[in-house]
């Protein structure tokens, strides 16, 4: 049987999300390893960190896949202190490759943001900030029926399941369209806006940005709980493009940095 060999799994993934369309500032893409490795089994998370790549050992996967990079900026050092360089540390000296589909999966309407409006139930979806390829960061659609802001509080909280929603002053209208950006969507407020949406979607939204016009309302629903589910999306690809290959997704998923007392 022919060997599967890292190249071939950043090509399946690439294809669905081309490194080309990441964003400038981004480090999508492989960080650690060789593309002529073997691979004999993938494990899938949302952030490699040490733990991650401790269960990679574990269970025998030689390669790691996430959405966010290990590796974001430049590194001065790489230390067992540094919870970056813990993890380099270990994907080195255990020979695992590391992977990351960032803003390369943000930007295809398969991706993130997609994601989240058909979790909402989603009509009329397109691309929030197109691009001339007709890709780009976020999405924007319709409620099939409209419903009023406690409804859509509600709505929210249930789709995403969570206990509470940080959200602007609820509109006095009702919702009919919604937009929406996986991760931190601070920036596309003003295109959320001008796609006529009553609501927003997104993480790490800021004190000031809670400030909205009339008819139009923001609900930060957390960076980890808006992209979670891109590591199904990336396990359903991997496992389609090689039904016969070890493709697992850690079990210990909850890598979401921030707690709620």
């Amino acid at each position: 049987m022919e060997k599967i060999r890292v190249k071939d799994v950043t090509a399946a993934i690439e294809e669905f999300a081309p490194l080309s369309l990441q964003e400038k500032w981004d480090n999508s893409g492989l960080c650690i390893g060789s593309p002529d490795a073997s691979v004999s089994s993938v494990l899938l998370g949302l952030d490699c960190t040490p733990e991650l790549v401790d269960e990679a050992v574990s269970v025998g996967a030689d390669m790691i896949v996430t959405h966010h990079p290990l590796i974001f900026s430049g590194l001065k050092k790489i230390a067992p202190e540094d919870p970056v360089g813990l993890a380099v540390m270990k994907a080195v000296s255990a020979g695992i490759s590391v992977y990351a589909a960032h803003t390369s999966a943000d930007k295809v309407i398969a991706g993130v943001s997609g994601a989240m409006a058909r979790r909402l139930g989603l009509v009329n979806i397109e691309v929030l900030d197109a691009e001339d390829d007709g890709v780009g960061l976020g999405t924007v659609g319709d409620f099939p029926e409209p419903m009023d802001a406690r409804a859509a509080i509600e709505f929210v909280k249930e789709k995403f399941n969570l206990a509470a929603v940080r959200s602007s002053r609820p509109v006095d209208c009702l919702i009919s369209r919604v937009a929406m950006c996986g991760g931190a969507g601070g920036s596309l407020i003003g295109k959320a806006e001008e796609a006529g949406a009553q609501l927003y979607l997104c993480g790490d939204i800021s004190y000031h940005h809670f400030f909205t016009r009339p008819g139009f309302m923001i609900m930060d629903v957390g960076h980890y709980e808006s992209e979670i589910e891109i590591v199904d999306i990336l396990f359903a690809l991997l496992k389609k493009n090689f039904p016969t290959f070890a493709v697992r997704i850690t079990e210990n998923l909850r890598s979401n940095p921030v707690y709620y007392f």
